[in-house]
């Protein structure tokens, strides 16, 4: 037995459910907990001398945060008979609940997600705590799933088709405000008063008879017109594939599920999700989603070090040296969370320039309704700029974000030296060069380490924390800490050329100038990957980053790995010519008009055909291959060297860093999928195009042993 329900009786009869697993943060729905729910709702169905229920949460600011996803995580392992029954059990539960002979009112303070709003869809009416801590959803399609214990059916038939379509297949929370507007909640109200706003609406509900009424309604089929549920489906459907391509089935199968059961009974309809959730749990899709959700709790609570004494020093106040890209979004993370920023350059203009790119941040957000004018004024109160380098003399952490060559960066670092604390950490966000080296020239090598942003830093979640030789494992804790404050993920990450993310991605994005200089088209190359599900062709990927930073990126990786690594001569080609991509409005494509929408380029083709090496034509599973398989062997060496300190840092780092369909688990699930032999198998024609096609020991390895990475 679970233990995590408390049974007691308030005044007028009325039972009060609280819901509080020991020792946990947050209330889940696993076997044993389903078992406990099952014994106490049958002492309930026998209480007829009670007024009504209401279900609470023992966890303040945290009411049911869904199924148990360990639990899911065995059954993708499941046969088919044991899923259903699985599904079975909550469908079962949650329907016996909806039948009570007594009102019951679910009183929701904070977190409600997946079988926690399930639960509550099975009772007569909610209560929402309004306060920001409140968010209720349904949020199964990100792993992959459906609502699969009565969500797709419920839903629609309290709020109505379209706010249900848009809630389920987005998976995207609402608040508790917003649940009241859509007829989801009764009410939303201080959580202090959820009890007394429980019991008085019970009172209510049995004066008017009003809940059997809501029963009653509730189980009828929504009674819409085949053409209102034919448009509605295409519509949402159309949507889904623009958004998804297709490559992720969850949403689809859940807007036909609850097309197909909303002009059903209820009871009818039931069994129709039961039979669609059985379409995509346990699917490879669903796994690979799930393993990422674990993947990425992982990284949540990982302090960054092996020594878990170690305790993260505090950082009360930040320097950013840069105003440009990158500096002005590394100062504005800082300040929108509350943290004391300033935003330093080298004079007046570059900082106006920072400034307004600060404000556009936020103003950006404030237009997608996920910011408001108040967090645009808190984050300038938090936001302070100047161009006098001393004043970084009660920072406690500085980050250096200036241009990405060496010995411009280490002359900053000596001038820091008498200006900076003596007890402050000095963190760069260099993409490419070498911490340990840089560290020489730092006042306190122990206290310096990368801290690596990715474009834009507004959207882009990951942040590589880069250990020196030097760096301590105070300062790297200190700085994976701060980089989760500013709700970032941070991966530490060894110190080699690349670090993760540019080292594992070069290849690719070399391999893709190398098949057009084969003869492969520009489009056919981006639509290959954007097919296995980038979010962005390769070529296209070039012109965005910057030709003249992929060139100069690139060179490092050629000096670095000069066994495998090519830079071919068609950038610095185009460089030279001041074909910088979409900032300059040409590269590889022509960028035109305000949104600079790429076009077809007939300037390019000289650039192209001087440096030809062949015109062939190139098969779509060729290009596939050779994009894909060389960014799979340098992760392998990545794994190989210790780069990293387990597989899901390379999946997660990649997923987040460069946008590596999650779908796929990351590159190594991914490889895992196909198979070592496979693999070898696929490797063998390209093996004469040189080393960077060459199995790797640990290739080699698995394919001899049967094992995988995940293993």
């Amino acid at each position: 037995m679970a233990n995590v329900f408390e049974l007691t009786e308030l005044d007028g009869k009325i039972a009060l459910l609280t819901f509080d697993a020991p020792g946990k943060k947050v209330n889940t729905f696993g076997q044993p907990v389903l078992a406990e729910l099952t014994e106490i709702v049958t002492q309930l169905e026998a209480r007829e001398d009670l007024q009504g229920l209401l279900l609470k949460s023992g966890k303040p600011g945290q009411f049911i945060a869904g199924a148990d996803l360990t639990e899911l995580g065995a059954l993708m392992h499941a046969t088919p008979e044991q899923l259903g029954e699985s599904m079975k059990v909550g469908h079962a539960l949650f329907s016996r609940i909806s039948k009570l002979p007594f009102p019951t009112v679910a009183l929701i303070d904070g977190n409600c997600m997946g079988g926690g709003t399930e639960i509550t869809l099975s009772m007569d009416y909610r209560i929402a705590a309004d306060t920001p801590k409140t968010k209720i959803g349904l949020p199964e399609v990100n792993v992959g799933i459906i609502p699969g214990w009565g969500g797709t059916q419920r839903l629609p038939r309290l709020i109505g088709l379209n706010p249900a379509l848009d809630m389920i297949c987005s998976g995207n929370p609402i608040t508790g405000k917003r649940a009241a507007e859509l007829g989801f909640a009764f009410d939303a109200v201080p959580p202090e008063h959820l009890i007394d706003e429980g019991r008085r609406l019970i009172a209510y509900a049995r004066e008017s008879d009003d809940w059997r009424k809501r029963r009653a309604e509730l189980a009828l089929p929504l009674g819409l017109s085949e053409d209102q549920l034919h448009f509605s489906q295409a519509t949402a459907e159309g949507y889904i594939m623009g958004k998804t391509k297709g490559q992720y089935p969850a949403p689809i199968v859940a807007i036909r599920a609850i097309m197909k059961g909303a002009n059903l009974p209820l009871d009818e309809a039931l069994k129709v999700e039961q039979e669609a959730s059985l379409e995509v749990v346990g699917s490879e899709i669903s796994t690979n989603l799930i393993a990422i959700f674990f993947m990425n709790t992982r990284l949540a609570r990982d302090p960054g070090v092996a020594d878990t004494s170690i305790v993260p020093r505090d950082v009360n106040r930040v320097a950013v040296f840069g105003s440009g890209l990158m500096g002005a979004g590394i100062a504005t993370s800082h300040a929108r969370v509350g943290i004391r920023s300033l935003m330093l350059d080298v004079d007046d203009d570059r900082i106006a320039d920072g400034m307004k790119r600060a404000r556009k941040v936020v103003e950006g957000r404030i237009k997608i309704g996920r910011a408001t004018y108040d967090d645009l004024a808190n984050m300038l109160s938090c936001l302070d700029t100047s161009t006098d380098k001393s004043h970084v003399d009660d920072c406690d952490v500085v980050v250096e974000a200036i241009t990405e060559r060496e010995e411009v960066k280490t002359a900053l670092y000596k001038e820091l030296a008498g200006l900076m604390r003596d007890d402050a950490i000095l963190a760069s966000n260099t993409s490419t060069i070498s911490i340990t080296r840089m560290g020489k020239s730092a006042p306190h090598p122990e206290r310096f380490v990368g801290m690596h942003f990715f474009f834009p830093v507004d959207r882009m979640q990951l942040v590589e924390v880069i250990r020196g030789d030097d760096t301590s494992d105070e300062t790297i804790a200190t700085i994976v800490a701060l980089s989760k404050r500013i709700k970032k993920t941070p991966i530490v990450v060894g110190d080699c050329p690349g670090f993760l993310v540019n080292r594992v991605l070069l290849p690719y994005m070399n391999e893709a100038l190398q098949l057009l200089l084969e003869g492969a088209s520009m489009d056919a190359i981006d639509k290959a990957a954007l097919k296995f599900g980038m979010p962005m062709g390769p070529i296209a990927l070039q012109d965005v980053v910057g030709l003249d930073t992929s060139y100069y990126a690139g060179m490092t990786m050629v000096n670095a790995y000069s066994d495998r690594a090519i830079l071919t001569p068609l950038l610095k080609d185009l460089v030279e010519a001041g074909r910088m991509g979409k900032k300059s409005g040409s590269g590889f494509r022509k960028y035109t008009g305000k949104k600079g929408k790429p076009e077809p380029d007939t300037e390019f083709t000289p650039f192209l055909e001087k440096n030809r090496v062949d015109n062939r034509e190139i098969s779509q599973e060729e290009i596939t291959q050779r994009l894909f398989l060389p960014m799979f062997l340098e992760s392998t060496r990545v794994l190989e060297e210790n780069i990293v300190r387990e597989p899901g840092d390379v999946d997660m780092g990649l997923i987040l860093g460069i946008g590596f369909p999650a779908f796929r688990g990351g590159i190594l699930r991914w490889a895992d999928s196909v198979g070592a032999d496979q693999i070898l198998k696929d490797l063998e024609p390209y093996t004469q195009l040189g080393k960077r096609f060459e199995p790797t020991d640990m290739l080699k390895q698995l394919a001899t042993s049967g094992k995988k990475i995940y293993e």
